[in-house]
């Protein structure tokens, strides 16, 4: 008994095979290459957190420009000044705890200076009676001390673009939002730190908190890619040999 598999078809069997092979393998090496980039972030994070705590009304001193504020992502700071409650910004469809509702950005002047920052103070849930209505939000009149880390702006969810108005929106643009107010703030924010309060949830999730899910990820992609070279070196290899010793 011989092999009449036509030689064209054999060369098309191991492309395809190799072609799974090498996809499925540069899946399982990006998501490892993901996982290690949540993990350096979050120790980057640590070590910027482990420092001491900043005084934030250094932040908009000609000692401190954008650069070097960047710099400073991820560290702690306390900052004192007045809350611009006129200006408060809720983005909506963002999540906490796998819950969807608002982060509520409210811009605070920094004592002693005409510089704003906009700090993430918390998420709060949204009416699903009326997508309308904002959440109940208590905002402190007069000084205010706020702990919390130094942050880059908000993340943009998918928008269908166009100029966003109104206390409510999906994204918040730097530039349109200095021309909106008049406000001189900094192009980047502090994520508010403590306990819920003022009606604001404050668990936001850890950066490497995807890591083992990455991890879970790769592994199914080099099981799936060891699987197609065991499949094709049992049908293609072993199988046809054992057919000609018994033939």
């Amino acid at each position: 008994m011989t092999d009449k598999t036509p030689p064209w078809q054999r060369w098309l069997v191991l492309g395809a095979a190799a072609l799974g092979v090498a996809i499925t393998f540069s899946l399982g090496l990006w998501q490892l290459g993901r996982a290690a980039e949540k993990t350096a972030l979050q120790n980057a994070k640590q070590e910027q957190a482990d420092q001491l705590v900043l005084d934030g009304r250094s932040l908009g001193t000609a000692a401190h420009d954008a650069a070097q504020r960047q710099t400073l992502i991820h560290r702690r700071m306390m900052i004192k000044g007045q809350w611009l409650p006129e200006h408060t910004v809720f983005l909506d469809n963002r999540q906490m705890n796998a819950k969807p509702g608002f982060f509520a950005l409210t811009p605070l002047q920094l004592e002693g200076t005409g510089t704003v920052i906009l700090v993430q103070r918390g998420w709060a849930p949204r009416s699903f009676t009326d997508r309308a209505a904002l959440p109940a939000v208590q905002t402190p009149a007069g000084q205010v001390e706020v702990p919390g880390h130094l942050a880059p702006w908000p993340s943009r969810l998918y928008d269908f673009g166009g100029t966003e108005t109104g206390p409510i929106r999906q994204n918040l643009d730097l530039v349109a939002y200095r021309q909106a107010t008049g406000l001189r703030v900094l192009e980047v924010t502090l994520l508010q730190s403590g306990p819920a309060s003022e009606g604001l949830l404050r668990e936001w999730p850890l950066v490497a908190s995807g890591v083992a899910k990455h991890h879970g990820y790769a592994f199914q992609w080099f099981g799936l890619s060891g699987l197609i070279a065991l499949l094709y070196v049992w049908f293609q290899i072993v199988q046809p040999r054992r057919k000609k010793r018994t033939a």
